[in-house]
């Protein structure tokens, strides 16, 4: 006994040039089966249940929509749609994620080789800073010994005229009409205190 199925075979006609007619026994189920899973292959977008594991489906360039019911297109549009950020903005963000204390580098951890420049660039750069640091003080202990005799030169000197012995030091340590007359050195404007002014400087004050 035979029988036919219209619907599937309306289907199958519209995508093969030859219609098939799928006859089958309905002694044997198993092979009825087979046979439906076989012509629905054609019709179908996802890889046959029939198929050995080890097989790989091949696939053709497919015009239609892809996976997820959206076309390929349509994720280079979104892309190219996106609003483009702040500058600003990036770099705020960028500034938080490396202060979070998730993103801490870790520590460095450097070949023998790489360790010994790093620590001869290192070593060299103290070397310089000490040598900077020492030329300076070197500097600041001439002017000093510099000022010290100076001082100590008009301390042993007499005069002008009558006048006694050490007369011109302490006119100098005076310094009379060095800042004006009547003035006071600018350190001296204001009460030596342990905090800083709310106000650190005037800039509307006019004499």
């Amino acid at each position: 006994m035979s029988f036919t199925l219209p619907s599937l075979r309306g289907l199958a006609s519209r995508f093969l040039t030859r219609p098939t007619t799928l006859t089958t026994t309905l002694s044997n189920p198993s092979t009825t089966t087979q046979c439906l899973a076989a012509s629905a292959r054609a019709l179908s977008t996802t890889p046959s249940l029939l198929a050995p594991p080890g097989a790989k489906s091949q696939k053709g360039p497919s015009k239609g929509p892809s996976k997820g019911g959206k076309p390929q297109q349509g994720k280079k549009k979104i892309k190219r749609g996106e609003e483009v950020r702040d500058p600003k903005m990036i770099n705020m963000l960028s500034h938080f994620a490396v202060l979070s204390p998730n993103r801490i580098p870790p520590p460095l951890r450097m070949g023998r080789n790489r360790h010994l420049r790093h620590w001869t660039i290192h070593r060299a750069w103290l070397l310089f800073r000490r040598r900077e640091r020492e030329a300076r003080e070197r500097n600041l202990m001439r002017q000093h010994q510099s000022m010290r005799s100076a001082c100590e030169e008009l301390r042993l000197t007499a005069g002008p005229g009558t006048r006694d012995e050490g007369y011109l030091y302490r006119a100098a340590m005076e310094k009379k009409g060095v800042y004006g007359l009547h003035g006071v050195p600018i350190e001296y404007a204001r009460a030596q205190t342990e905090t800083p002014a709310k106000v650190a400087w005037n800039h509307d004050w006019k004499r």
